[in-house]
């Protein structure tokens, strides 16, 4: 079985996508409950704002994926392509909007933001692994590049590693906001990590755009 970087099984990809909302699923369980207690409505709270989140990542995901490419969206060869197209800075997006909705219906006032940075670090992390394993298939490739490290991904053109790119860029955020959380704990809860996260998420997301074989949606940027 081949399992060079850019030539691995189409299935190696399913088994990250799983683990990577399995495993955060799991973390995310372990930090709420040192930062809460037991009780039933915390656990009530906890699941229905996983419910949420999992809700939004699902329609965000798809949804954002498939205007980065508007033709295929309007013209999908079948129905399930709706379902397998999917992108990490769509989920995350909906995954947030799935759990504001739900701490509106539920009236929690308090940030949950911070609590969720590690979780979705190594969710975003995981799935990268296999974009990058499965390379070009993936369509998240970069464009081609003479830059020193730049790595055939199945097409046998040397281009941007833009899954590790982004794997960097993630743990670092992660690892950062870590530490910088342990010597402020008074500012946990307010949000302002989460906000950094995404600040850092997204602007990279933004950038990496120009490095990759893009379908434009308007004023030549892609969703």
């Amino acid at each position: 079985m081949n399992f060079i970087p850019g030539y691995a099984p189409l299935w190696f990809h399913f088994v990250t996508d799983t683990l990577s909302l399995l495993i955060p699923v799991w973390y995310y369980g372990l930090i709420y409950k040192k930062t809460n207690s037991e009780d039933s409505s915390s656990s009530l709270q906890k699941t229905l704002l996983l419910i949420g989140a999992a809700f939004g990542a699902l329609i965000g995901s798809r949804l954002i994926a498939g205007l980065e490419n508007p033709e295929l969206f309007f013209n999908p060869p079948h129905w399930i392509y709706y379902y397998g197209v999917k992108t990490v800075a769509g989920g995350i997006a909906g995954g947030i909007l799935g759990i504001e909705i739900v701490k509106k219906i539920l009236h929690i006032k308090n940030s949950v933001g911070d609590t969720m940075i590690g979780p979705i670090a190594l969710g975003v992390i995981i799935g990268r692994i296999g974009c990058f394993m499965i390379g070009v298939r993936d369509h998240t490739v970069g464009i081609v590049t003479s830059l020193p490290w730049a790595i055939d991904q199945g097409d046998g053109l040397m281009r941007h590693p833009t899954s590790l790119y982004e794997i960097l860029v993630v743990g670092f955020l992660w690892i950062s906001l870590s530490l910088f959380m342990k010597k402020r704990k008074d500012l946990i809860g307010s949000g302002i990590f989460f906000r950094i996260f995404c600040l850092g998420y997204f602007g990279f997301r933004f950038f990496v755009e120009f490095i990759k074989p893009v379908h434009p949606l308007i004023g030549g940027l892609t969703a």
